[in-house]
């Protein structure tokens, strides 16, 4: 539901994004041209990664509440690369793989 407005913030200085699933192709776009990453969670391991969160501070949006956009301060963060800086999306690349296996 962000990907709307995720190319513009990227431009203007967002480098990374915290979600659980894929991203459209304009905000990979934007990711390969403003050198961005996106990390995935595990849905449902919202108190885990809270206490990995050393410092969060609201910098932007503060009415969208929860997604409003932070900066965070974290430590040992349970999460993974899913889309790098160069476009490569590992939603994308296990799609790819478990198609050939069928």
């Amino acid at each position: 539901r962000m990907d709307a407005y995720s190319p513009s913030l990227i431009a203007r200085g967002l480098k990374v994004m915290i979600g659980k699933g894929t991203r459209s192709a304009q905000v990979v776009d934007a990711m390969k041209q403003y050198t961005g990453v996106y990390f995935a969670a595990i849905g449902g391991a919202a108190a885990l990664m809270a206490k990995c969160v050393e410092s969060a501070e609201v910098i932007a949006f503060e009415e969208l509440g929860t997604e409003a956009v932070r900066r965070l301060t974290v430590k040992e963060l349970p999460v993974v690369v899913a889309i790098d800086c160069r476009g490569n999306d590992v939603y994308k690349l296990a799609r790819e793989i478990y198609e050939q296996s069928i």
